[in-house]
């Protein structure tokens, strides 16, 4: 037999539901700003009808309903779009560190301007035309030499600023590390609080947004694979779990778990000695404790590592070492600029030594190395400081016999190692073979620009979706407070309805005839 207060607990019950879906509406709009958090909704379900089912249960006309509850607090994610973020996060945060090392080496370089190493050789070689018209003119003499050191001063200075740049990219892979070895520890935590939280039957919807704000800025540095492990004991189906965290490889099916419940992996950098510099080249990262799957590989070489992300970007434009070759965009360039300078030197002197002087002496090198040093570099190559006391001493003439002394025709020839073919250049001129190096630096910086766009656009897209499942409307909150409100109001005026009847039955039944 049903219960007299019944009606009294199935209002009781709509009240205290719509209440819940009340608060939770009052915290989305109180969060509708919180980066990366996620909206929550009441999910409500019908309780047991009467009678319940059993062999002792009663017998009457239908299935009589209790009224509704509210089974679990919600947050609304999708996992598919969640990882479909990251991965588009992953190539824009390589693309997007490309960009600003290419950026950064352009802006060294400084070409083309009114004072790069192009306009500083424009100006040595027409200062050498110059002198070979005149070659009895000291100023024309003086000039030659005071171009030939602006041409070793633009060689070392670009070599001077592409190196410290290259020194601040080992800076921030240094940092990157560190800044992902935290939000490995950060996500480990709330593993652990999550798996304390969830067994007790409740959604710690809040963690879980942290959670996910981690491995969204962890999906930047590195290519990431996550999955989820249930807690156990009265966890609700609808409970996440503790999340596993593995760095994608290039070697096919082979990952490395960072993250397992609250076990965490170190990322150190091979070879980073606190008292040592900085490794050059770099050649890979250890996992030192936490989930390692294969503790004797816990390493990841440069090569193997997925070429998206900025920690891969960092060290491509660092260098590593990829067998007997090192490879990136940095030491590429100081190779080019050490080769150059290194032909065009020997080339400029193997002409001035080959002329002779004002007074008819033998010509020296024009450009000398410093003590030690086995060839010419840009950081080293500078101008013979015999030559620089006293320009008489430049080899303006032919030596060829019966050549008039002073006659100029050396200068014509050094102009000429300008463009000569140089074997050690690949064939090229010095001129040529710079300018073929200037053109692959912005076709590489146009490349990275477009890729970045492209990849900024595919993660705006992704974004915008994430955000049309995920993040709090106003507008929709508004409407379902009103909703919320009006259900909670009709529950209440329920419970008035009752009371009067039961008013009726308590007070009224039983006074007929007093």
């Amino acid at each position: 037999m049903r219960s007299t207060f019944m009606g009294l607990e199935t209002s009781k019950r709509g009240l205290y539901t719509q209440q819940s879906a009340l608060y939770t509406t009052g915290h989305n709009v109180g969060n509708a700003n919180t980066p990366g958090y996620s909206r929550q909704r009441v999910n409500m379900q019908a309780t047991s009808g009467f009678p319940g089912v059993g062999m002792n249960a009663g017998t009457m006309p239908g299935f009589l309903g209790t009224g509704v509850e509210a089974g679990s607090i919600q947050r609304i994610r999708d996992s598919f779009v969640d990882h479909q973020f990251r991965s588009e996060s992953t190539k824009l945060g390589y693309w997007e560190s490309r960009t600003n090392a290419v950026a950064q080496m352009e802006d060294a370089i400084g070409e083309p301007s009114e004072y790069g190493l192009q306009k500083s050789m424009s100006d040595f070689w027409q200062s050498l035309q110059t002198l070979a018209a005149n070659p009895e003119n000291g100023g024309a003499r003086a000039v030659v030499v005071e171009r030939g050191v602006a041409v070793a001063d633009s060689f070392n200075y670009i070599h001077k600023s592409v190196s410290e740049i290259k020194g601040n990219l080992g800076d921030e892979i240094d940092f990157s590390t560190n800044d992902i070895n935290s939000l490995l520890s950060q996500i480990g935590e709330l593993n652990k609080q999550i798996a304390t939280v969830e067994p007790n039957g409740y959604l710690p919807n809040d963690l879980y947004d942290a959670r996910d704000g981690l491995l969204d800025k962890l999906s930047s540095y590195v290519p990431i694979e996550t999955s989820y492990e249930k807690t156990g004991g009265r966890a609700l189906a609808i409970s996440e779990g503790t999340v596993t965290v593995k760095i994608k490889t290039n070697v096919p099916g082979q990952t490395i778990t960072v993250v397992q419940k609250d076990k965490v992996a170190e990322l150190t950098v091979d070879g980073n000695d606190p008292d040592q510099p900085f490794p050059d080249p770099m050649t890979g990262f250890t996992f030192t404790g936490g989930p390692i799957e294969n503790p004797s590989d816990g390493k990841l070489s440069v090569t193997d590592m997925v070429k998206s992300g900025e920690l891969k970007s960092l060290v491509d434009s660092y260098g590593y070492q990829d067998g007997n070759q090192v490879k990136g965009l940095y030491p590429e360039m100081l190779a080019k600029l050490d080769k150059m300078a290194n032909e065009f030197a020997k080339a400029f002197n193997a002409v001035h030594e080959d002329g002779t002087d004002s007074t008819g002496v033998k010509g020296q090198p024009f450009f000398v190395l410093p003590t030690g040093a086995t060839e010419f570099s840009a950081s080293n190559i500078v101008v013979n400081n015999e030559i620089r006391k006293d320009p008489n001493k430049l080899a303006a003439s032919d030596s060829k016999t019966g050549a008039e002394v002073g006659n100029g025709q050396n200068a014509k020839k050094l102009g000429d190692v300008f463009f000569a073919k140089l074997p050690g250049l690949e064939g090229s001129s010095v001129q040529s073979y710079y300018a073929q190096a200037i053109g692959q630096l912005g076709v590489e910086g146009q490349q990275a620009i477009k890729m970045t766009e492209s990849s900024g656009v595919l993660l705006l897209a992704v974004s915008n979706r994430r955000d049309s499942i995920s993040t709090v409307s106003l507008d929709e909150e508004m409407t379902d407070m009103i909703r919320f409100q009006q259900a909670y109001n009709a529950s209440a005026r329920m419970i008035t309805v009752m009371d009067e009847a039961l008013d009726k039955i308590i007070n009224g039944m039983g006074t007929v005839g007093r």
